[in-house]
């Protein structure tokens, strides 16, 4: 199951008490201070890994606590600071604090790490308050309270390209024409329910990840079809690839231009990235003037357009390279 957004609560660890007590030792009836001071608490991290693409941890497991410090011990024995909390989250997980909507942190890399909630100081123990003039003091300090917070998880895809198009335009089926990526693959609308992501070999040492969402219908910028919640997930990426199916008999301009209104209306600068648009199951193509319009249209628009067919091959290995090309143009 995919879940792309959870709300948790983080508690660091509280710092010990600091201990009173004084040296009992042979012929030393009475002895001076020797309380130690208590140990720190834990502090709370988050961490970005490779290992998980889901946040579907955080929908069972919602609350997470550090270890506290423990208390201070005679013979000036500090005692043990609290154990460290490391959370793991999927790599492009934005942390938000609940209360003011702050972006604390957007964890993009691998092994990325944010310290969340600082662990408690500990206490000092009566040792730290002897003086020449207050030689058997009685005083120690409680251990700070761990810090505490409830956060916001949103994760967001990190992909190179994006496959965009109506329900049912082939996204799916180029995705597992391309990449080792999986997805459910059937003739109805809606097939796909969430995002995919799939790493395409271009050669010995080039790849790049390609994202597949589900079909996206008017309105989605504004939520129809949840399509807002899976427009998020191509924010990141450097390529559209939107696919316009030649199949079917309807004005494949009126189609291409619905979907651009929508990315438009949901992020302009989703918008104005760099765009392929490929004519789709063009094996099934059953009016060469569908197709003859949407690539005269592309030209005057100076898009770049490929016909494909992922059952054929037709066009595929083209659209791979010419990915590449355009990442290798758009480097930052």
């Amino acid at each position: 199951m995919f879940i792309d957004y959870a709300k948790i609560y983080v508690k660091a660890g509280d710092g010990g008490t600091g201990c009173v007590a004084f040296r009992r030792e042979k012929f030393v009836p009475k002895g001076g201070p020797s309380g130690g001071d208590g140990g720190k608490g834990g502090n709370v991290y988050i961490v970005a890994t490779k290992s998980l693409n889901t946040l579907l941890d955080f929908r069972y497991n919602k609350i997470f606590k550090a270890e506290r410090g423990r208390h201070g011990e005679g013979s000036n024995r500090t005692g043990r600071s609290g154990r460290d909390l490391i959370i793991k989250v999927p790599i492009g997980t934005i942390i938000k604090d609940k209360e003011s909507g702050e972006i604390i942190a957007d964890l993009t890399e691998d092994g990325e790490k944010i310290l969340v909630a600082r662990g408690g100081k500990g206490g000092k123990g009566n040792a730290r308050f002897a003086t020449p003039t207050h030689q058997a003091p009685r005083e120690f300090e409680y251990g700070e309270e761990g810090e505490e917070r409830y956060l916001i998880l949103e994760l967001k895809l990190l992909a190179d390209v994006a496959l965009v198009g109506y329900p049912n335009a082939g996204k799916s089926t180029l995705i597992s024409r391309i990449s080792a990526a999986k997805p459910k693959i059937a003739d109805y609308p809606f097939t796909t329910l969430y995002p995919h992501l799939g790493v395409v070999k271009v050669d010995d040492i080039s790849t790049f990840v390609v994202a597949d969402i589900p079909g996206l219908i008017e309105g989605a910028h504004s939520g129809h079809g949840l399509g807002d919640k899976f427009l998020k997930h191509i924010e990141r990426c450097k390529i559209i690839a939107h696919l316009i199916d030649l199949s079917i008999d309807e004005d494949p301009i009126l189609r291409f231009s619905k979907i651009e209104k929508e990315l438009k209306l949901f992020s302009e600068k989703l918008y104005k990235k760099p765009k392929i648009v490929l004519g789709t199951k063009v094996d099934s193509l059953s009016d060469n003037n569908i197709s003859e319009r949407l690539k005269n249209f592309c030209r005057e628009k100076n898009l770049p357009y490929l016909e494909i067919s992922s059952v054929t091959g037709k066009g595929i290995e083209e659209f791979i390279f010419l990915c590449k090309k355009i990442l290798i143009q758009n480097k930052d």
